[in-house]
């Protein structure tokens, strides 16, 4: 029988990820897609703020909602899905993080990502950070490329973090902030380091 809160009643968040479990239990498979809608990009920012690359957060966000799947009847309390599905990708990332140490293949940014993404940096002010590449190669060269990527590579976890989810992602500073767990004052001010430590990494590029 599936969940459901008295007519009128407003739902808290514990509430519906509840009403979700209770429907994907009872064999409703679009209500697990929900759930991964609901906390997709929180579990990219876990694994991300540990492995520094986004397709091996997106690998392991992936493969923490099926084991979640799979796992979800043994959930005891249904209302803390959000923190346990964090476990996982916690538990998930440090692995794949031991992985890489001992020989495993990772990298922070790959370059077909920087090359996607190198316009889109921008400077405190509203201006491009990399608006122009190198005169001689506006079209962005691989050594470029490869530049910029070795300078993201440089900066603290929580600066690149910040830069990568508000300035190339594109998301507000709220939903950063909610995602880093930390104030929107602490994003502004990563996003600004992380931007001025660009800034004179990258100089010879501008």
């Amino acid at each position: 029988m599936e969940t459901q809160l008295p007519v009128g009643a407003p739902a808290s968040p514990a509430e519906e990820d509840a009403i979700l479990i209770a429907r994907t239990l009872a064999g409703d498979s679009t209500a697990f897609d929900d759930l991964v809608r609901r906390y997709h990009r929180q579990a990219m920012a876990v694994a991300y703020r540990r492995l520094g690359s986004l397709q091996d957060a997106s690998d392991v966000a992936q493969d923490a909602f099926l084991r979640a799947y799979r796992s979800l009847g043994s959930l005891k309390d249904s209302g803390r899905f959000g923190p346990w599905l964090m476990r996982i990708v916690g538990n998930l990332a440090l692995n794949a993080l031991r992985s890489r140490r001992s020989g495993g293949v990772g990298s922070a940014l790959s370059l077909d990502e920087v090359g996607d993404k190198v316009g889109e940096l921008r400077s405190a002010d509203g201006a491009a950070v990399l608006q122009r590449l190198a005169p001689h190669d506006t079209s962005g060269s691989e050594e470029t490329q490869e530049a910029v990527r070795r300078a993201l590579e440089a900066l603290p976890d929580k600066q690149r973090l910040a830069l990568v989810l508000f300035s190339i992602e594109g998301l507000p500073q709220k939903e950063v902030a909610d995602l880093l767990d930390c104030s929107v004052e602490l994003v502004k001010w990563n996003v600004f380091q992380a931007r001025k430590k660009l800034r004179e990494m990258l100089a010879e590029y501008l």
